[in-house]
């Protein structure tokens, strides 16, 4: 099994992306600089981060490094006090005694404007970052807030806010002078900016994760990067994918036109670098990585390799940059073992068709899930003796991955009416029957998929004659083991938000949403979606987010034995009519 985190090691030739960001980064003329890694969902951002940050360690005393996981903070705390307290936290550490009091009362402001309560409604700014609303809820009085600076309206609400959290303010708000929010971020920066100058080393903050956040969160994040970005030897690496980021700008601000979009994006992101596109040669070569560092080989051994590949990849421009699976095993020589060979022969086989799927197109992430997938299938499938090798669970495995969870339930339902599950289609189409002759035969989900079944159908090993029921018990058995990821596709954060608002059980566009995801995406959408219910304990009138986990569950078997465990914790004593009547006749609920 292989983890579903960012690596320390290269296995993609990210290291040249790397290797260049770190080169922009040390030029001191071009700082400050904010810089954006943009890549979609897993296509190996937060690697490349990783990477960079290696580089950059290799001069300890020139970098002092950051990092900010803004998604860790969503629902927690304001993402732009986070920032702010993570990048003064950091300061403070790594300053000498003689600063360790400047550095230390940078945190003492981050406290007072949290309190003071950000607000960018608008995207107003001041000194070129984000103004801080000048309501204070919370303080003490508006003389030791504000001194004489407060409106009449904000005597007020301090009045009454005060006596509920006097205690809670005290020690917190203690500045030498009064000041306004806006006279507090003067302050602050020029505070930051000295303990910087002296320190004598550049700030590089890397920010992950911004695109998993909320739209809102997302957009208070970039905001809080502006408060840094014209301090001097200061360096911001965002790793985002481009097109969630440009949905957060068009839904936090009021009907922004694209050149707004382009321009907000472009004011703060100065260099834009992207993840590039893997290709046929790349996943090959991070197929036999992967399966090498789980097949037995030594350490030393997989390094070998890796540095073989990885030259391989720079030179893949000319033919000097071919490779193939002999070329590997002769570097693992004695260590080579069949099931190894095997594995490669698969892994190369199955190269172009993850490199050029239009569901998959070489994403790092899907290939090294449905490695595990394979993985755990064939574990199941040994432990309970079925005559099914692991070639044959990954050929059919690839199919879910190339096609879609329709296509998959065809196929599905093709084994499962065949006589000892060996569907006659599957015996045409390894003929080399046309696809006219085929036509009135083959499961209408499959029409739209007929480029990526030609291709899949010739690829060894032939299954036509293999019964492949074990093969269906599989992919329902195995299903649960992969809802425990917290990442989650472009097209599955989009259905979630479609099914929380679904209007009716036979709404066409959940329908639609859900038939856009693989199979293993659907467990982890209901947990996304009973995370959701869970923050609401209203159950007497029907709701939006049900209907959509109804629809969810009738589509997946182990996602409707998640949804049936969460109505059974509720332990009502008597479910409503409008729930009961849901319910009546779902096979999952009366399982």
């Amino acid at each position: 099994m292989w983890a579903d985190a960012e690596a320390d090691v290269d296995f993609l030739n990210y290291s040249e992306v790397a290797e260049l960001v770190a080169d922009l980064i040390a030029d001191a003329s071009l700082l400050p600089l904010s810089l954006g890694v943009f890549g979609g969902w897993g296509t190996g951002k937060s690697t490349t981060l990783r990477l960079v940050e290696a580089e950059l360690n290799k001069n300890p005393d020139k970098y002092l490094i950051v990092k900010f996981d803004a998604w860790l903070y969503q629902d927690f705390d304001d993402a732009r006090a986070a920032l702010m307290a993570v990048i003064a936290t950091a300061l403070e550490k790594a300053s000498p005694p003689s600063l360790k009091e400047k550095a230390r009362a940078l945190l003492g402001r981050v406290n007072k404007l949290r309190l003071l309560g950000l607000a960018v409604e608008g995207g107003a700014l001041a000194f070129g970052v984000p103004t801080f609303g000048l309501l204070a809820r919370g303080v003490e009085s508006v003389g030791d807030a504000f001194g004489s600076k407060a409106d009449e309206g904000d005597v007020k609400a301090i009045k009454d806010a005060a006596s509920d959290i006097q205690g809670k303010a005290k020690g917190l708000l203690a500045p030498a002078t009064k000041q306004s929010p806006p006279e507090e971020i003067d302050a602050f920066r020029q505070e930051f900016g000295e303990v910087l100058k002296s320190l004598d080393r550049t700030l590089v903050v890397f920010i992950d994760n911004l695109d998993r956040c909320l739209p809102a969160n997302a957009i208070h994040t970039l905001e809080a990067v502006r408060l840094f970005l014209f301090m001097p030897k200061t360096a911001f690496v965002i790793a985002a994918d481009e097109d969630m980021i440009r949905h957060a700008v068009s839904q936090h601000f009021s009907n922004p036109t694209e050149r707004h979009v382009a321009d907000y994006l472009d004011k703060l992101i100065q260099m834009p670098v992207r993840v590039p596109r893997v290709g046929v040669q790349e996943v090959r070569a991070y197929l036999f990585l992967l399966l090498a560092s789980r097949g037995g080989v030594s350490p030393a051994t997989l390094e070998k390799i890796r540095v073989f590949l990885i030259e391989k990849l720079r030179l893949s421009w000319s033919k000097e940059g071919a490779f193939g699976v002999e070329d590997v095993l002769q570097i693992v020589a004695e260590e080579t073992t069949e099931p190894l060979r095997q594995s490669f022969e698969m892994a190369d086989r199955m190269a172009p068709l993850l490199a050029h799927s239009s569901r998959v197109l070489g994403n790092p992430r899907i290939v090294k899930r449905m490695l595990n997938v394979v993985r755990m299938r064939a574990s199941i499938a040994k432990k309970r003796q079925m005559p099914l090798d692991e070639a044959q669970i990954a050929k059919l495995a690839l199919f879910e991955r190339c096609t879609d969870v329709a296509a998959s339930e065809a196929l599905h339902t093709a084994i499962n009416a065949a006589r000892d599950g060996k569907p006659d289609i599957l015996r045409k189409l390894e003929q080399g029957t046309t696809d006219d002759g085929l036509k009135s035969e083959l499961p209408e989900a499959w029409s739209k998929h007929l480029p990526f079944i030609r291709d899949w159908i010739v690829l060894a090993p032939k299954i036509a004659g293999v019964d492949l029921r074990p093969a269906v018990y599989l992919a329902r058995e195995t299903i649960p083991l992969r809802i425990s990821s917290a990442s989650m596709s472009p097209a599955a954060l989009t259905a979630l938000q479609t099914l929380l608002n679904v209007n009716s059980v036979s709404s066409v566009a959940a329908r639609d949403a859900l038939n856009a995801l693989m199979p293993d995406e659907l467990p982890v959408l209901m947990e996304m979606l009973v995370a959701e219910m869970r923050k609401n304990p209203d159950w007497t009138r029907a709701r939006a987010d049900l209907r959509g986990a109804y629809v969810l569950a009738q589509r997946s078997p182990p996602a409707g034995a998640l949804l049936s465990r969460f109505l059974r914790s509720l332990q009502l004593t008597r479910y409503p009519g409008w729930i009961s009547t849901m319910l009546k006749d779902a096979e999952w609920w009366s399982q």
